[in-house]
């Protein structure tokens, strides 16, 4: 059987013997019923858990320096331990269902810079699918043991978070010369932000209503782009609250929204140096860059005993200390982001801004060994420095309120990627600039629900 988008928001929907049988299934198993825990609202254990309201976490003024509720939702608990099983499900499910991927004849192909092409190879296991995951070789290591183990075929193309191009380039290749795989491109498959809209913009719409307080408002939704599918969260809660912002975040190193920028970076979980196709730039409010340095150093002051023996004295709670390795690299790069914001637009203890932790630092414990081998121990001085700079120091440099003409310069830059390598029609392009669009692809979830149900009714006969 297979959840519907209704199910994965509110998992209350999901029949009760699959609860019931869930209390014997490990997050993490590669077990059909896994598909039901495809949810931002699993129990957080790792074996036999149920379902509660959601899993978040309030940063406070001690740690951000900023009055605003910084209010990040938790991916750990989904199975793989991030989100991208979410986006996975909504690219793959829709064809199975109708018949345009065969399980018995296709493989499916997830072209990704780490978590989705995880999240996708889960997808298939727990549905009997073969999966071919493509991601650079500069990835960490945990992410290339995983999918080795979980056995999927692996194509490791050159460079690293920021070479896109090279994946594109290998799924070109697969086109030509294997017809029975079927590419699944998160930066242009529209099931990635429809799962986000429908389930992860819920999620935090759910978050917000039980922690906020006579007089809160959902002030802003702060997220790295990546593949562009999560940040269409914001596209639900702004029709929540109207007057919320989007800001969409990137790696400083290479600021291609920021200012048409390249480069190369280290905060893995955001691909880069193009517009995804389906980013909703026109209903983005502003971009922020964020240096690499920062999360890195923030990274180690985290998870370091150092580190958090620094934070206690600067008046950080033992519980928020003891919550902070569920902040994974892009995490860190959205709460840095979450605390500009909150000094850019002077808002105060009564606004609340939302980011996604889209994944914990259990997928990057090879990252914290190779800082410690180039750099040495982490003492209670370096703590120090990287508190005063990186958080008491976050200030409002390498951000941008877009203007109208701003976001149009944005989008146009589909152009290049999409129109003239990837072959997409230039009207096409134009669509993507009218809202009209964008709200009837998001609403295409009620006919997938009612197709499901009807996969799960022929599954259940057979």
């Amino acid at each position: 059987m297979i959840p519907t988008f209704a199910q994965m928001r509110d998992p209350s929907r999901m029949p009760a013997d699959v609860r019931e049988r869930l209390r014997h299934v490990g997050l993490w198993d590669v077990d059909p019923l896994n598909l039901f825990r495809i949810t931002w609202k699993n129990e957080p254990v790792a074996r036999g858990g149920g379902f509660n309201q959601g899993n978040w976490v309030e940063f406070p003024p001690a740690l951000t320096g900023v009055d605003a509720r910084l209010v990040g939702l938790v991916g750990k608990w989904f199975p793989t331990g991030a989100h991208k099983v979410g986006a996975g499900f909504g690219c793959l499910i829709p064809r199975l269902i109708n018949g345009e991927f065969d399980p018995l004849t296709n493989k499916a192909v997830w072209p990704s810079t780490g978590n989705f092409c995880r999240g996708g190879a889960f997808d298939c296991a727990l549905l009997g699918c073969e999966a071919v995951a493509i991601l650079p070789e500069g990835m960490s290591r945990e992410r290339f043991d995983w999918l080795r183990d979980i056995g999927a075929e692996i194509i490791a193309t050159p460079g690293s978070e920021s070479n896109v191009k090279e994946i594109y380039d290998a799924c070109w290749e697969i086109r030509r010369t294997r017809p029975e795989c079927i590419i699944f491109n998160q930066f242009e498959e529209f099931g990635n932000p429809i799962w986000h809209y429908n389930v992860t913009g819920p999620a935090f719409e759910d978050a917000f209503d039980a922690i906020a307080r006579p007089g809160d408002r959902l002030a802003a939704f702060v997220s790295a782009t990546g593949s562009a599918g999560t940040i269409a969260a914001g596209d639900y809660l702004k029709t929540v609250s109207p007057h919320l912002r989007i800001v969409a975040v990137e790696a400083l190193q290479c600021p291609t929204m920021l200012m048409n920028g390249f480069g190369e970076h280290r905060i893995e979980g955001i691909g880069d140096k193009h517009i995804p196709w389906i980013h909703n730039v026109r209903n983005t409010d502003a971009v922020c860059a964020v240096d690499d340095q920062q999360c890195v150093d923030l990274m180690r002051c985290f998870n370091e005993p150092a580190g958090h023996d620094q934070l206690q004295r600067i008046g950080v709670e033992r519980g928020t200390i003891d919550a902070l390795p569920l902040l994974g690299i892009s995490s860190i790069c959205n709460l840095a982001a979450a605390i500009k914001t909150a000094r850019m637009y002077g808002m105060g203890s009564n606004d609340v801004i939302a980011f996604p932790m889209t994944d914990s630092m259990q997928l990057y414990a090879s990252r914290l060994e190779e800082e410690r081998a180039a750099h040495g121990d982490y003492d209670a001085s370096l703590a120090a420095k990287h508190i005063g700079r990186w958080l008491e120091g976050c200030e409002t440099d390498h951000y941008k309120d877009l203007t109208d003409a701003d976001r149009k310069a944005i989008h146009n830059l589909k152009y290049f990627t999409w129109v003239e390598q990837q072959q997409r029609d230039v009207d096409d392009l134009r669509r993507l600039w009218d809202p009209n669009f964008w709200t009837q692809m998001y609403a295409q979830v009620d006919d997938w629900d009612q197709h499901i149900e009807t996969f799960n009714a022929r599954v259940a006969r057979a």
